[in-house]
């Protein structure tokens, strides 16, 4: 039986026009490692989306998201060695406090929208942050990770029922 667990992820969106990206780099054992992401993390026990999403983005940054918007669910199907997952997906322009760029995660960095598909990202990513940059309606997306060798490939990507293909744009 695979199992499945929820989390969110949170791209802070600022007036220049850059999303904050985490670079994970930190953790030996990290799924994403050298990759960027947004913020965000699994929930805890009795979290509902918009908690657990406040939560992550404190511990992770230090700020206090007070304006954010969900954007879509991403279903992320792994390989046998990984836990599938449910994941909320949200933009913010607004929040309170100073930045902690100290995150133990990873390297903070405020990164131009225009610039992120330039780094070492998922395959599936460029998918929805192409639909965040469409300001596309909340969808549901679906990421297929799983392979026969057990390579992280995409190798499927179904958007609101519909087959993608699965290059990136």
């Amino acid at each position: 039986m695979i199992s499945m667990y929820s989390s969110t992820l949170c791209y802070l969106e600022n007036p220049r026009g850059e999303y904050l990206m985490l670079h994970r780099v930190k953790k030996k054992a990290d799924i994403n490692k050298g990759k960027w992401i947004g913020v965000g993390g699994k929930f805890e026990e009795g979290e509902s989306p918009d908690e657990c999403l406040r939560r992550e983005v404190l511990e992770e940054t230090g700020l206090a998201v007070t304006d954010w918007r969900f954007r879509g669910v991403v279903t992320f199907l792994c390989n046998d060695s990984q836990s599938d997952q449910f994941m909320y997906l949200f933009t913010a322009t607004g929040w309170a406090g100073e930045l902690n760029m100290d995150c133990k995660e990873g390297d903070l960095a405020w990164v131009p929208k225009d610039q992120v598909l330039e780094l070492p990202i998922w395959e599936g990513d460029r998918i929805f942050l192409s639909l965040l940059a469409q300001d596309a309606p909340p969808f549901l997306l679906t990421l297929d990770y799983r392979t026969p060798s057990g390579e992280d490939r995409l190798v499927r990507a179904v958007l609101d029922g519909k087959e993608l293909s699965a290059e990136p744009s």
